[in-house]
């Protein structure tokens, strides 16, 4: 395949991207001690942020606030700048969407009503960025060849073991202040690899212009997140417009990017069918001209935890999002954990449709799962 690569004649994205400033940054001893973590430190100075605290030692102080909202609120609006221990720079496996997964951070600063970090990471939600970002790039040398879920796929070995950057964080949510997204698209573009390798994230963010130019060499897949317009400006706090997600795929498609749409939560609301019919005319307008464009997309339907349900009833007391038990099926994941999902038929009725719009108003687009 040929990849584009950006001309003066490509238009560039808008230059009043969503950026989020954190009101507090902390900066362990360890980290400010790596050259990445002096560099995320001076990057946030240059954006702005005036209350940064270089912490004497290793341990992150403790948000005192008088309720669980407050220490939310507080927790949103901090970040952490650390070092990642041994085990968070072990690769897990993370079906469906890649073999492994990598993390360049954990945590993100979006306000989304249905947040599936929710139920996933314990205490308050600071987002924490790891400063020795070279030993995490370090670790996926050796997993290469070794996956299950592309790497053993007949259907996607073009994409070679692949490796998932945005499970637990938004990366380009934070790349302005750090760096990291940009540091590893480079890394897995010009790095020698034993096999082909793809880099994989998702975001809900805009600002793509640091990335247009990197030497990607088509090994990144960038999917932005989509939903139906009612969806996102109900449930999604502090991300792009949905149009500016849509117009930062188009430029990532121009600078020859591999691209996806990560459709999720995909949510049977009133009048469904024309919702999520105008996000996909939206996206075939933004993308039909793009020569040569890999597009992706990956379905993935609201479901939640008793765990997850009662943390987002503490973070959002008044969310109008739908987490009625007795309208789901119970389901057991395969941790042991119960979860609540679409009853069969709607889940059925939800997935035909899809299938069948997708390939009528997006026909370029090439549907990896539905779950």
């Amino acid at each position: 395949m040929t990849f584009a690569t950006p001309s003066p004649s490509t238009p560039l994205p808008p230059t009043d991207s969503t950026l989020w400033t954190p009101a507090r940054v902390l900066v362990t001893r360890s980290a400010y001690e790596l050259p990445h973590g002096s560099d995320i430190v001076a990057r946030c100075e240059a954006a702005g942020v005036t209350d940064i605290e270089l912490l004497s030692g290793d341990r992150l102080p403790s948000l005192r606030a008088d309720n669980d909202r407050a220490a939310y609120a507080l927790a949103k609006r901090t970040l952490a700048v650390v070092v990642a221990p041994p085990s968070k720079r072990r690769l897990q496996p993370i079906p469906p969407s890649a073999d492994w997964r990598i993390d360049l951070a954990q945590g993100c600063p979006a306000h989304c009503q249905y947040c599936y970090l929710a139920g996933s990471l314990s205490g308050p939600p600071i987002t924490r960025v790891y400063a020795n970002l070279p030993e995490i790039l370090a670790e996926m040398d050796q997993h290469v060849g070794r996956g299950t879920v592309t790497s053993a796929s007949p259907d996607r070995a073009d994409e070679g073991t692949t490796f998932e950057a945005s499970c637990y964080t938004d990366p380009l949510a934070l790349e302005h202040l750090t760096g990291s997204l940009s540091a590893t698209i480079t890394h897995v573009g010009t790095h020698q690899w034993g096999a082909p390798v793809g880099l994989r994230f998702t975001t809900k963010y805009d600002g793509v212009a640091p990335l247009l130019d990197l030497p990607h060499h088509g090994r990144t897949r960038v999917r932005v997140s989509v939903n139906a317009h009612e969806v996102a400006a109900r449930f999604e706090g502090g991300t792009a417009k949905l149009p500016q997600r849509i117009s930062a795929l188009r430029h990532l498609a121009l600078a020859g990017y591999r691209v996806g749409l990560t459709i999720a939560p995909i949510m049977p609301i009133p009048q469904w069918r024309e919702s999520y019919r105008r996000l996909l005319l939206d996206v075939n307008a933004a993308l039909a001209d793009v020569p040569a464009v890999d597009l992706t997309v990956e379905c993935i339907t609201h479901r939640f935890t008793p765990n997850s349900k009662d943390v987002l009833l503490d973070w959002y007391p008044r969310t109008k999002l739908d987490m009625d038990e007795s309208a789901r099926s119970r389901k057991i994941g395969k941790y042991g954990a119960p979860k609540y999902v679409y009853p069969k038929d709607t889940m059925a009725e939800l997935r035909s449709w899809f299938d069948a719009e997708l390939g009528a108003t997006v026909p370029m687009a090439r549907v990896l799962y539905w779950t």
